[in-house]
């Protein structure tokens, strides 16, 4: 195979992941006691808009980096990745797993002075969870009702039970709630406060001028005592990942998330004493680098030709050669970084073979024809990092090797969301699957039926299974523990058998920020969280 066209050097990559390890071992800097400071602008990399701000919506990193400073879900993660409450102070469930109950948080006010009751949380739950986000459509496939017999309670009531482990693992990012006064009238999608988020989180937003910033202030009337430190928070719009760590270094930016800047760059500023470079903060975010077959093009609804692709790639030499020591060889959508629910490595697997790519590939009817020709395929890669355009490019050339002729067709966040998961105008597309904790908050949604059209990160693909809709539906209302963890072993066969999608890479996303930066990379999900504590200094 002709490598070079994939503009990065063998050297180079291991060099990063090598110098990001050392940061790994000891990530936070040693510094005296210091006394938190107020004041001071946070200007954050914003790497590829997605044109939906509203994590009760959309649930993305992309919309959390943003609004999860500004809304707020009713739990979040401490620094031991356990539950803690936010707009929920606590919750009791019932002991057939029905009724969920919630007590929220008094004299909690929305950003335009409105009081935050529990009918907020029960708009938000009936009306853009289970019908519109892209997870919580699954997840709160069997909420019936959401009661609310005062102002401070929202009581949860489902048709199969709901494992209460499961809803506070899931309510960090699928627990955003959003003002009912601001949505009940109208088309919810088409809201503008979609882009302009009325939220009850320390940073209230002040504007968003497209393909250059969105600004948010410190929010003076924040329930936390004495939160939030930083006066503004600035996501500046670049796109160029060059440009992103140049203004780095300048001082323009202090935090480039999620892997947003080029493998070459992260190596060297990971060795600059003015940054910290890191995988801690992104625990509760393990990744997958995808495969996604769309149906709807005949050739690829042929299991013999989907199996054929995956035997044409040589996953491992990639990973060696390009991604280093954070990425390892991937055995289904379950990485092994879930320590409650991997199933080994015991699963059908898809080994580098060209020959046996080449054969299947002949029973399925498309024999090589003059030069070796078979068909043609449109893959859309996502713009979020460098992997996953190395990716695509490794995948074109791969599938050149057995007839299979690739075009590349890039677009920035909104154009990828919209062709992929709306419009289904692709062959094969390429990004990345996050694991947040367990599967069924955002994993099984990419293989269970029934996703809404649009629905980011979802099964777009033109493919159902009942059997595996069935062992999803089992799985996600099971209590007993050990019995839900066998369940996601069958799925992970069943899924890897048919394999709608592929996932053959685990990564862990990458952080680089000013070593001025305090109170950061705390939480299992800290890009996501709402950095009250954030301070800069001096």
């Amino acid at each position: 195979m002709d490598l070079t066209r994939l503009e990065i050097n063998r050297r180079t990559a291991l060099l990063t992941s090598a110098a990001i390890a050392a940061n790994v071992i000891n990530p936070m800097r040693a510094f005296a006691q210091e006394t938190p400071k107020k004041g001071g602008v946070f200007n954050v990399h914003y790497g590829a808009e997605q044109r939906q701000l509203n994590p009760s919506i959309q649930a993305s990193t992309g919309v959390y980096i943003i609004s999860g400073k500004i809304q707020e879900s009713l739990v979040d993660l401490d620094a031991d990745g356990k539950p803690v409450g936010v707009l929920a102070e606590s919750w009791e469930s019932s002991t057939d797993g029905k009724t969920i109950a919630f007590k929220l948080r008094k004299g909690v006010t929305w950003h335009d002075g409105k009081p935050f009751t529990s009918a907020d949380v029960e708009f938000t739950a009936m009306n853009m969870w289970k019908k519109i986000l892209n997870y919580g459509s699954t997840l709160q496939l069997f909420l019936t009702a959401v009661d609310t017999p005062d102002p401070q309670t929202a009581v949860f009531r489902y048709e199969r039970p709901m494992p209460l482990n499961l809803l506070l693992r899931a309510l960090p990012d699928l627990g955003y709630i959003s003002a009912k006064h601001l949505y009940e009238n109208g088309d919810i999608r088409q809201n503008p406060t979609n882009l302009a988020p009325v939220g009850t989180g320390p940073f209230k937003f002040v504007k968003y001028e497209r393909g250059q910033y969105i600004i948010a202030d410190r929010n003076p009337d924040y329930w936390r005592s004495n939160a939030p430190y930083l006066d503004r928070i600035v996501w500046k719009v670049i796109t160029d990942r060059a440009a992103a760590a140049a203004q780095l270094e300048a001082g323009e930016l202090q935090y480039c998330p999620f892997s947003s800047l080029t493998i070459s760059d992260m190596a060297r500023l990971g060795k600059d004493k003015r940054f910290v470079a890191t995988t801690k903060g992104n625990e509760g975010n393990a990744r997958t680098n995808t495969i996604e077959f769309n149906f709807r093009r005949k050739e690829l609804s042929d299991i013999r030709v989907r199996r054929a692709i995956a035997h044409a790639i040589d996953v491992p030499f990639f990973i060696e050669n390009f991604l280093g020591d954070f990425a390892k060889l991937g055995t289904g959508p379950i990485p092994s970084t879930s320590t409650d629910f991997y199933p080994g490595a015991g699963t059908p697997q898809y080994p580098y073979d060209k020959a046996k790519a080449a054969a299947l590939l002949d029973e399925a009817g498309f024999k090589a024809g003059p030069g070796g020709a078979r068909f043609s395929l449109k893959l859309l890669p996502a713009p979020w990092g460098e992997d996953i355009s190395l990716w695509s490019t490794f995948i074109q050339q791969s599938l050149k090797d057995v007839g299979i002729t690739v075009e590349i067709v890039r677009n920035d966040g909104g154009g990828f969301l919209k062709q992929v998961y709306d419009e289904h105008a692709f062959d094969l597309a390429t990004g990345w699957h996050q694991y947040r904790n367990d599967p069924a908050v955002s994993t099984t949604v990419w293989y269970r039926s029934g996703q809404p059209k649009g629905a980011p990160w979802t099964n777009q693909w033109g493919w159902e299974d009942k059997q595996v809709d069935t062992t999803i539906d089992n799985a996600l209302t099971e209590l007993d523990a050990a019995k839900r963890k066998a369940l996601y072993a069958e799925f992970v066969k069943e899924v890897n058998t048919e394999l709608p999608v592929w996932m053959p890479i685990e990564q862990i996303f990458v952080t680089v920020i000013s070593a001025k930066a305090r109170n950061h990379s705390n939480t299992p999900r800290w890009g996501s969280s709402s950095w009250h504590d954030l301070w800069l200094s001096a």
